[in-house]
């Protein structure tokens, strides 16, 4: 053989070293990458599923957010009708002080009256 057949024959036999390493190493990368799409592929489905769960739960939340607002409205009707009650409780207290101190006075200033009026009388 010639030594330009043998540096031919050296060319080829290291390309194909190198063919075969990158290869090999291509096919190793390939096989991860595919993995990794793999489970990209999955997590996706995954976010997807979680996605929609979250706005089944956000819709429900709201729903009974809804029910909780309408409960905290009537009980602050029911309290304000307490507090209008409790005023007006007050309001009828006073008046019945107001009339008992009256009728106090008035059967004292009777009792003074009718005391005088016996003592006139005997």
């Amino acid at each position: 053989m010639s030594s330009t057949a043998i540096v031919s024959h050296q060319h080829a036999d290291a390309r194909a070293a190198v063919t075969a390493t990158l290869n090999s190493a291509g096919s190793s990368l390939d096989t991860e990458l595919r993995s990794r799409a793999a489970n990209l592929h999955s997590n996706a489905a995954a976010i997807l599923e979680q996605e929609a769960e979250i706005a089944k739960q956000t819709k429900e939340l709201g729903k009974q957010n809804a029910q909780w607002q309408k409960l905290a409205d009537t009980s602050t009707k029911k309290l304000n009708e307490v507090g209008d009650l409790q005023n007006w409780a007050e309001t009828i207290e006073r008046e019945f002080l107001v009339l008992e101190e009256t009728l106090r006075l008035a059967e004292g200033r009777e009792d003074i009256g009718s005391a005088s009026g016996a003592y006139g009388l005997l």
